[in-house]
């Protein structure tokens, strides 16, 4: 209950304290990239399922919203209801025959899944207008939407990896057999988590196009995926509060680089590695913020 309470007053700060225009782009684009990480995080860190192509399911996120907001009127929560379950229907039909792959085979099959799914959006023209890019999306990513959504989001992940779902990631992570032995249905488990972290990214995307009011293939390439795996490996496997912290530090960082754009991705790749050879764990570890602010529940090692 306190750290539910404890994200509601950061979500009210973020929300309505006064900020200028660029701040705002900020706490916005924080938010959209904090969503994304959290899913991620779902599916590698707490069920040990390496992805490197969640960046397809924001533009699935992206795209549907796009679609249903300019060509139909649709009004924009509802679609951006859509764009999250329109990432569920393909990560869902995707990972039937992909769960069965363990360990490296996943990582590289959702390369190829990914980059898949871009070059199909690339090559729709009559749907997409392909690599010109969906423009005239109407900007309804405000910092209050952005804000309320990333909270409502983080309050559930907080609470769901308590549970007895969390406990079954959690469990699949460490040990898959040992999980099965003990009557996890770890198949099962598998997919859940690739569902929700589907469902995030697909939130985040669907909120990048409101927040970008134009959307391209180029946005959700393997460079994107990249980045959101290296976020929750930057703040700590089997840490979502990590997961949050180390992606508003990297969103932070690269736009206070934003005037030398050219060295941004030296920056960033150099701070990964200090991470790596100094704290190899990640910010956090495996611990969350709660461990050290002594609220939050009680800590389940499972």
């Amino acid at each position: 209950m306190k750290r539910n309470i404890f994200l509601i007053i950061i979500g009210i700060a973020l929300a309505f304290w006064p900020l200028g225009g660029y701040q705002e782009g900020i706490i916005i684009l924080t938010c959209i990239n904090c969503i994304a990480a959290m899913g991620v995080s779902i599916l590698t860190g707490f069920t040990g399922i390496f992805t490197l192509g969640h960046a397809a399911y924001m533009a699935l996120g992206a795209y549907t919203t796009a679609i249903l907001t300019v060509r139909y009127g649709v009004h924009y929560i509802p679609a951006i209801i859509a764009g999250g379950f329109m990432a569920v229907l393909i990560a869902w039909l995707i990972g039937i025959p992909t769960l069965k792959l363990t360990g490296d085979y996943y990582a590289i099959a959702s390369i190829g899944l990914g980059e898949a799914i871009r070059l199909i959006i690339e090559n729709w023209q009559s749907l997409t207008r392909g690599s010109r890019g969906f423009p005239g999306i109407d900007p309804y990513t405000t910092r209050f939407t952005a804000v309320i959504i990333f909270i409502m989001l983080a309050i559930f992940t907080f609470n769901m990896l308590e549970s007895n779902i969390g406990r079954e990631l959690k469990a699949s992570r460490d040990d898959i057999i040992a999980a099965s032995l003990l009557g996890f249905n770890t198949p099962r488990t598998r997919m859940k988590a690739l569902l929700i972290s589907a469902f995030y990214c697909g939130i985040s995307g669907a909120l990048l196009g409101g927040y970008m009011s134009f959307i391209q293939p180029s946005m959700f390439d393997m460079m994107k995926s990249t980045e959101l795996t290296a976020i929750v490996v930057f703040g700590g496997l089997g840490s979502m509060s990590g997961t949050i912290l180390g992606s508003a530090a990297i969103t932070l960082i690269m736009e206070y680089f934003r005037d030398i754009s050219q060295y941004r991705m030296l920056i960033y790749g150099v701070l990964l590695v200090v991470i790596m050879v100094f704290r190899p764990e990640g910010l956090m570890g495996s611990r969350e913020l709660w461990d050290f602010l002594k609220f939050g529940g009680k800590k389940n090692n499972a």
